[in-house]
């Protein structure tokens, strides 16, 4: 079971205002993009209420992905109320992950 929250085009700006926020980009087709799943899981499950850990399929949201102009999977976004103030792009570790998010 994904800790990772699946965001929607209608709940994104409303999840991720206001707070530090990972959102991993991905696609069902795409092996990097399973490879990095379970790292985002361990994420979530370590950084806790700290800053939200979520997931957009591109495959659903499309529109989302050209908004955050996603060319290339997976694309991780570090946000701080609702800014970009990192991105990644493949499969990053966990402990890169976690010091993005508390360095943003």
């Amino acid at each position: 079971m994904s800790n990772a929250t699946e965001l929607k085009k209608d709940t994104f700006k409303e999840a991720i205002a206001g707070k530090v926020a990972l959102v991993d980009f991905w696609a069902t087709w795409c092996n990097p993009c399973k490879m990095l799943g379970p790292i985002i899981d361990q994420v979530a499950a370590e950084i806790g209420d700290a800053a939200l850990v979520a997931k957009v399929n591109i495959e659903e949201e499309q529109e989302l992905a050209a908004e955050y102009n996603v060319r290339m999977l997976p694309t991780i976004l570090i946000l701080k109320n609702g800014e970009i103030v990192q991105q990644f792009v493949g499969v990053q570790s966990k402990t890169k992950l976690l010091d993005a998010i508390r360095n943003a």
